[in-house]
């Protein structure tokens, strides 16, 4: 496979996508990029990609602020321990490796929120050492031009793919072809219908000489995926509204509206002054919402609940602006900004 690394690696550079992130070697900037592409797509990473970068330039500004202005900036991305592992690795570098993002391959690794493709991914593009970087996109890529029937879902195919692909980098420029692997899975070796007619690299694919380019790769996941039904209170008070910070969990340390699992509203409303040593009076039904994780799915039954007196937990408009706030949640406060729904 050594003729296919030098040909991909040829039409890399003739054809790459020209992305904000392909123009640097400063690790902390890849660093930023890849964690921000994990469950995301290019378009939707750039404008976030460069308001990071203008908020928080170096590590150490990045160690050196908030959490909760953190979780603000990466609002709508999603996936917000994502958010909270770059802080975390932020505030570790500079404490351990003096402000400097540390280039040794297992020093990286050792970063919150960093894995093996992470960790590969900035040693081939900061520091163009020798790592293949294997994501979904290269283990697609690797497994139609192998013709490998092996799931690709499972940690062992995984790792034969990796070590066939560090092989083929020796004395190869790592970082063009870890990226030439990406360019073609989104130009031509696509999940479904992979343009083969057009495909640059055709030659070498085992897949497609054996005619089960549309068959392979083999990825079958197991998926345990929950339902959960939440009674959801939009609790005010005159013109606030009650949010409490998540101590833990799914949606840890962003602003949220008081929810639980109980079957009816006065349930809530009992569950509620056991927590809070408040009563509540029910003012009315607003909507039902859905909300689908990854690996979950929300659905939201909220009511109006009215305070009988001020709390700790009451939030203006202006607070409400700053915070950083779900968006299974920000929806429903967006449908009832629009509607005016008021106490």
């Amino acid at each position: 496979m050594q003729k296919f690394t030098d040909e991909l690696i040829n039409w890399y550079e003739k054809n790459k996508r020209d992305l904000p992130f392909r123009h640097t070697n400063d690790p902390y900037a890849i660093w930023i990029s890849e964690i921000m592409l994990q469950q995301t797509t290019v378009t939707a990473v750039i404008p976030y990609y460069y308001r990071f970068l203008s908020t928080y330039p170096t590590v150490k500004d990045l160690a050196n602020a908030s959490l909760d202005d953190v979780y603000k900036l990466w609002e709508g991305l999603g996936y917000y321990r994502r958010a909270k592992n770059l802080h975390l690795a932020a505030i570790k570098i500079v404490d351990e490796f003096e402000g400097i993002f540390p280039r040794d391959h297992t020093d990286i690794l050792s970063l919150p929120g960093i894995g093996p493709y992470t960790a590969s991914a900035i040693s081939s593009f900061a520091y163009h050492e020798e790592y293949a970087a294997i994501d979904g996109n290269a283990l697609r890529v690797l497994s139609r031009m192998l013709g490998l029937h092996d799931n690709i879902a499972q940690a062992k195919t995984i790792k034969r793919i990796t070590d066939y692909a560090n092989k083929m980098i020796v004395g190869k420029d790592s970082a063009s072809f870890n990226q030439g692997l990406m360019d073609l899975s989104n130009a031509y070796c696509r999940p479904k219908n992979p343009d083969c007619s057009n495909c640059p690299l055709v030659t070498y694919c085992q897949a497609y000489k054996h005619h089960e380019e549309k068959v392979l790769p083999i990825h079958i996941k197991k998926i345990k995926k929950t339902e959960h039904s939440f009674i959801t209170g939009y609790i005010t008070y005159q013109d606030q509204v009650m949010m409490k910070v998540n101590d833990e969990g799914l949606l840890e340390h962003m602003y949220g509206l008081i929810q639980y699992e109980v079957s009816d509203p006065y349930m809530f409303m009992e569950t509620f002054e056991k927590e809070f040593g408040q009563p509540l009076y029910l003012e009315s039904f607003v909507k039902d919402f859905k909300h689908v994780f990854t690996h979950r799915t929300w659905h939201m039954h909220v009511f109006h609940f009215i305070l009988s007196a001020p709390n700790s937990y009451l939030m203006t408009n202006a607070d409400l602006k700053k915070a950083a706030i779900p968006t299974a949640h920000k929806k429903i406060l967006d449908f009832i900004n629009k509607h005016r729904i008021t106490s």
